[in-house]
């Protein structure tokens, strides 16, 4: 698998409109983009800083897979999103290559995006997740 680029880094907070004031106050942040998926259990804001981009996320519920992971572990990094042209075929090559996989098929992500997450078990304690935006 070949991955195009580090498309962005995701941050698990609690106060999601306090941690963008504080990307824009301290990081010079721009709002790419807000949105929801209810699904995931998950609001989030994509902040593009100079040329790379950082994605806040915060928990609309406490039994949520952001939720927990603030629960047990606080706010901070949760995931790695590489950005890859073909992502089913990045699965496939993942998956023989003995990757663990959370999705097998990609999903709808926010903001039009197709994901996929890799478990942290196979990339060495880090949450990986595959996004295109299937163009």
């Amino acid at each position: 698998m070949e991955s195009l680029r580090i498309h962005h880094v995701g941050m698990a907070v609690t106060d999601l409109d306090e941690a963008v004031g504080t990307y824009e106050r301290l990081f010079g942040g721009r709002v790419e983009q807000r949105g929801t998926l209810e699904d995931q259990g998950v609001e989030a804001v994509s902040l593009r800083v100079g040329e790379g981009r950082v994605e806040l996320m915060s928990a609309l519920g406490t039994d949520t897979p952001v939720g927990r992971f603030l629960a047990k572990r606080g706010q901070g990094m949760h995931h790695v999103a590489y950005e890859v042209a073909d992502l089913p075929g990045a699965l496939r090559a993942l998956a023989d290559d003995g990757a663990e996989l959370i999705d097998e098929q990609p999903r709808a992500g926010l903001f039009g995006l197709q994901v996929a997450f890799v478990h942290p078990d196979s990339a060495h304690g880090v949450l990986s997740e595959l996004v295109t935006d299937g163009q």
